[in-house]
């Protein structure tokens, strides 16, 4: 036997360099997250739906900061739910609606706080410019029937 067995080995050297493909399962995850975050993102900023209730919202909020009299604010509240409800419901549904009828229909669609006095104190200030001091109770109801109200069409 030779003793110089060491001598025949060969000579010492790295490892292969760790290629970057396939990446380790961590980093799948991490990128599935990424394109599942990003399609949530854009559904919930491109819906129309939500791109309306958001575009109601803030005019109501407009609406609210704005100094005008009770008559304009009762006038362009009402108008703004009207257009809102229009949008939402459709033509056929909500244009022929007035009075009563109309309020019945806002306080079933999640305009809950128009019921009774508030409602009709709404409608007299715009279409009978009569004063008064349901302001809050009509910003209320406005945003609550705006953010309740149904987005698909019969």
């Amino acid at each position: 036997m030779n003793q110089d067995w060491l001598a025949q080995l060969a000579p010492a050297h790295a490892p292969a360099a760790v290629g970057w493909w396939p990446p380790a399962p961590g980093w799948w995850v991490v990128g599935l997250s990424g394109v599942l975050l990003t399609a949530v993102l854009l559904w919930t900023l491109l819906d129309p739906r939500r791109a309306l209730r958001r575009a109601a919202i803030r005019q109501l909020r407009v609406i609210r900061a704005s100094d005008a009299d009770g008559p304009a604010v009762a006038r362009a509240t009402q108008n703004l739910i009207r257009r809102y409800a229009v949008e939402v419901f459709g033509r056929e549904r909500v244009a022929r609606l007035s009075g009563e009828e109309w309020l019945s229909f806002v306080m079933n669609a999640g305009g809950d706080g128009l019921a009774g006095a508030p409602g009709r104190s709404m409608l007299a200030a715009a279409f009978g410019n009569q004063a008064s001091e349901d302001r809050e109770q009509w910003f209320a109801a406005a945003e609550g029937f705006i953010k309740r109200a149904g987005g698909t069409r019969p």
